[in-house]
C-alpha cells in the first residue's frame, strides 16, 4: 500500500498515466490507470493528454506509444523487458524479403520493432488482423506477413488468403501443446476453451474460441459460460476474475509464463517515476514511417 501511495503521488506530480498489459503481475494491473491488450493500449497511448506514459509491458509496446505520442515522455520501468518474437526479425532481414517479392504489401504484427514497422505498409494486432486483411488488403496481390507464423496461419484460415510468412513465433504461446488443452478439458469438463491466435494451429483447432486477450475479456463478460480454460499467458486471469467474480477461470497450463512480462514490479514503476527512466526514444525518420503503418491499423479499429 505504501508503494502504491508513493506511485500515486508521483504520478500526479509528473502528470503521468500508467498503462499495463494484461500479462502484467496483479499488483501492477491494480495500480494502472488502464489495463488492456496491445490494441487497447495503442489507442489509449494516442488519446491520453498525460505528459508522461509509464508503459508496463515490453519494449515494442512502449516504442509504439512513443511513436504515436512523440511529444510525450514514455517510460519503460524495466529496460530489459523485451519480446523474443519481435527480436526474430530485423529491418535488414525484412528489406531482403521485400526485395525477393517486389510489389508485395507488407503486413506486420504489432509485436515488432519500430525499424521493422517503418518497412511495412500496415500493422495489425491479434484482435484486428482478420479485419485488416479482409478489408484493407482485400485487393492486394502478394502479402508478406511478419513475424508470427502462427498468427499468419490463423488469419489465412479465416480469410482464405495465402501469405509470404516469416517463421517467427512467441516462445511462451508455443509452449502450449494439444496435450495441455486435452488435460485441461479432462479436469474441467464443460468449460469453454479460449486460446490466443499466437498458439500453434493444432492447439487452436482444439479451442472453442481463438481470440486476443482483449477478446477474451469481452467474451468472458458477455458469454453465458460460467467456467473457462484460458490458453494464453496466465497474467490475464487476474483481470478476468476481477471483471467476472461469478465465473471460474483455469490456466491451460501453469508453466506458460512470459518472463519478460513479469519483469515489471511496483518498485520499478516507482523508480521509473522518480528518476524518469527508462525513456524510450525513436529517431524521427524511423518514427514517421512507422507512424503511418500504425495509424493505418488504428483507422481500422477492431
Amino acid at each position: 500500500m505504501e508503494l502504491a501511495e508513493k506511485i500515486g503521488r508521483l504520478k500526479k506530480d509528473r502528470k503521468a498515466v500508467i498503462l499495463a498489459h494484461n500479462y502484467q503481475i496483479p499488483e501492477v494491473q491494480d495500480i494502472a490507470d488502464f489495463v488492456g491488450d496491445s490494441l487497447d493500449l495503442s489507442i489509449k497511448a494516442s488519446q491520453t493528454d498525460a505528459e508522461v506514459i509509464v508503459f508496463c509491458g515490453v519494449h515494442f509496446m512502449a516504442e509504439t506509444a512513443k511513436i504515436l505520442s512523440p511529444g510525450k515522455t514514455v517510460l519503460l520501468p524495466d529496460k530489459k523487458s523485451g519480446c523474443p518474437m519481435a527480436d526474430m526479425i530485423t529491418a535488414e532481414q525484412l528489406r531482403a524479403l521485400k526485395a525477393e517479392h517486389p510489389g508485395a504489401k507488407v503486413l506486420c504484427y504489432v509485436n515488432t520493432s519500430a525499424e521493422v514497422k517503418a518497412e511495412c505498409d500496415l500493422c495489425c494486432t491479434s484482435a484486428n488482423a482478420v479485419r485488416v486483411v479482409g478489408e484493407v488488403l482485400k485487393d492486394a496481390g502478394e502479402i508478406i506477413f511478419v513475424p508470427d507464423r502462427y498468427l499468419a496461419a490463423f488469419v489465412a484460415g479465416k480469410t482464405g488468403r495465402a501469405f509470404i510468412v516469416w517463421q517467427g513465433f512467441c516462445p511462451t504461446h508455443a509452449q502450449i501443446l494439444p496435450e495441455h488443452v486435452q488435460a485441461a478439458r479432462a479436469l474441467h469438463p464443460g468449460a469453454v476453451v479460449m486460446v490466443h491466435p499466437e498458439c500453434r494451429p493444432d492447439v487452436a483447432a482444439l479451442a472453442d474460441q481463438v481470440i486476443s486477450t482483449g477478446g477474451m475479456s469481452r467474451y468472458a463478460r458477455e458469454a453465458e459460460a460460467r467456467e473457462m480454460i484460458v490458453g494464453t499467458e496466465p497474467g490475464i486471469i487476474h483481470r478476468l476474475k476481477k471483471e467476472n467474480p461469478g465465473k471460474i477461470f483455469h490456466p491451460v497450463s501453469d508453466s506458460v509464463v512470459c518472463p519478460n512480462m513479469k519483469r515489471t514490479s511496483l518498485e520499478k514503476i516507482l523508480w521509473s517515476l522518480e528518476d524518469m527512466t527508462h525513456a524510450i526514444e525513436v529517431p524521427e525518420e524511423t518514427a514517421s514511417r512507422a507512424r503511418r503503418c500504425i495509424e493505418a491499423m488504428l483507422n481500422v479499429g477492431r
